[in-house]
């Protein structure tokens, strides 16, 4: 009787003392893991200057908290630079340039286990460079969206399509409207969480 009241304590104790292990729930999984994603790809865009398409690459950043609630869990803030000088046609000059640097807000729909859709609304400093010795320089807006594919372990491919507005860019009261594509990867430095 004394060896089973014994077994029975050590089995209780034992559960007692593993069971908090089973009961730790999906955010505190991401404790300690970083809640950034970095990225880059290439860009091709209609630069709305002539009848011309440039070419050039993205770089990117993506800061997601994590801590907010379900709704609006992915919500964060993307950074993003993008040089274009590549590819010029018959309309444009070889050292045609546009560039844009910003930051906004970014959101990102997290419930699918493989694929990830996503909009976001950035305001970038824009500046384009004919070759003269002024370039023009202007607050560029521009909402985006795109979807995310996990590739593997915590790359994701990213595809996405932006329009930018450069509002009364010449002062003549006409906007430049470039728009276009970038395909690249990124590397999710999160913990994967309970999908994989």
């Amino acid at each position: 009787m004394g060896s089973r009241i014994f077994s029975t304590i050590l089995a209780v104790a034992s559960f007692a003392a593993v069971s908090p292990a089973f009961s730790q729930t999906a955010p505190a999984a991401y404790q300690g893991q970083l809640p950034f994603t970095i990225g880059g790809g290439a860009s091709n865009m209609n630069v709305d200057w002539g009848r011309n398409r440039l070419y050039g690459y993205s770089i990117w950043g993506d800061w997601h908290p994590g801590s907010l609630p379900r709704l609006l869990d992915g919500l964060g803030v993307e950074v993003e630079a993008r040089d274009l000088d590549f590819g010029h046609g018959a309309h444009i000059t070889p050292a045609f340039r546009q560039d844009t640097l910003g930051g906004g807000l970014i959101y990102t729909y997290r419930h699918f286990a493989k694929i990830r859709p996503y909009g976001r609304a950035l305001v970038d400093f824009g500046r384009l460079n004919d070759g003269t010795k002024n370039p023009i320089s202007s607050l560029v807006y521009a909402p985006a969206m795109g979807l995310e594919y996990h590739a593997i372990h915590r790359l994701w491919v990213r595809a996405d399509y932006e329009y930018q507005i450069w509002p009364n860019l010449l002062g003549d009261g006409r906007n430049l409207d470039p728009q276009g594509f970038t395909l690249g990867v990124s590397y999710d430095f999160r913990s994967l969480g309970s999908f994989w």
